[in-house]
């Protein structure tokens, strides 16, 4: 069964910076999409950022020119670069991918979440 094992949340004070990191793990041949959601208390999960055919991105309105999100194929591995961050940015970060796995067949999978507290 594929994973995504998720790290790098914690605590920062704003204005400050976060590398969160997804790795992929399992039988995996192809990776179509990876990303970046959060989601606040009693907030709806949204999209933060994309990654798609290891080139493509798109990012929220709220992150753009202060998130970064890159991969690394060879080792399934997906990170999104958080700087300036602000209280705003306080949510679970949750990766998600559409990749193949052993079924050869392209399906979702989501991450754990990981926590990111920015204190003003």
């Amino acid at each position: 069964q594929v994973q995504l094992v998720e790290s790098g949340g914690g605590l920062v004070q704003a204005g400050g910076s976060l590398r969160l990191s997804c790795a992929a793990s399992g039988s995996i041949f192809g990776i179509r999409t990876m990303a970046w959601f959060r989601q606040a208390p009693w907030k709806q999960r949204e999209l933060v950022a994309e990654l798609s055919g290891g080139a493509s991105t798109k990012y929220a309105d709220s992150v753009k020119g202060r998130f970064t999100i890159s991969g690394d194929n060879a080792k399934n591995t997906v990170y999104l670069q958080m700087n300036t961050l602000n209280a705003e940015d306080t949510a679970v970060y949750y990766c998600y991918s559409v990749l193949k796995d052993d079924s050869s067949r392209f399906r979702d999978f989501w991450g754990q979440g990981t926590q990111v507290t920015v204190s003003s």
